[in-house]
């Protein structure tokens, strides 16, 4: 196998739909990314040896630039002809892949950091490989945050109803 080399994003079409999100390449071609983000506030680790795609949009989110992390599968042309970039990471590094938007390792997983004040538009990560597919949108801390609380005491609920009858059995 050859090396891999960095690659340089370019400005790809985005489409924010139900159920996903559309990349349009600059050939032409689309992706779909099939899941509605989940929102992490700040930074996300993906789940180790998963595939890891990272978009900035503009804030109407309608173009961005996608980067792809520790792909050793594209070669560099292909992901020239389509405007994806590549970044390629040792074990120790931390690229910064765009203004307030950095990306490290640790063991096989991969982290994703944004400083949302710094970044101008909205930052998804897709972590997917045959098994599985997962789609985050990357927040700022203060996001809604009455409405994480809410959320939290819903999964927080949901997880103590199994527990109850266990405890009076």
């Amino acid at each position: 196998m050859s090396a891999r080399n960095n690659v340089a994003p370019s400005t790809l079409g985005v489409e924010l739909v139900d159920g996903g999100v559309v990349v349009t390449y600059l050939d032409g071609r689309e992706t779909f990314y099939n899941g509605v983000p989940r929102p992490v506030e700040e930074s996300i680790r993906t789940p180790p040896g998963k595939e890891v795609h990272v978009l900035v949009t503009d804030p109407d989110g309608v173009e961005g630039v996608m980067t792809y992390v520790n792909d050793r599968n594209t070669h560099d042309d292909i992901l020239e002809s389509t405007g994806v970039g590549r970044v390629m990471l040792e074990s120790t590094d931390e690229e910064e892949l765009f203004p307030g938007v950095t990306v490290s390792t640790e063991g096989y997983s991969i982290i994703v950091e944004a400083e949302m004040e710094l970044v101008d538009g909205r930052v998804f990560v897709f972590a997917e490989d045959e098994m599985s597919e997962h789609a985050y949108e990357i927040v700022g801390e203060t996001a809604d945050e009455d409405e994480d609380e809410d959320v939290a005491g819903e999964a927080k609920a949901e997880t103590d109803e199994p527990e109850t009858p266990n405890e009076t059995s």
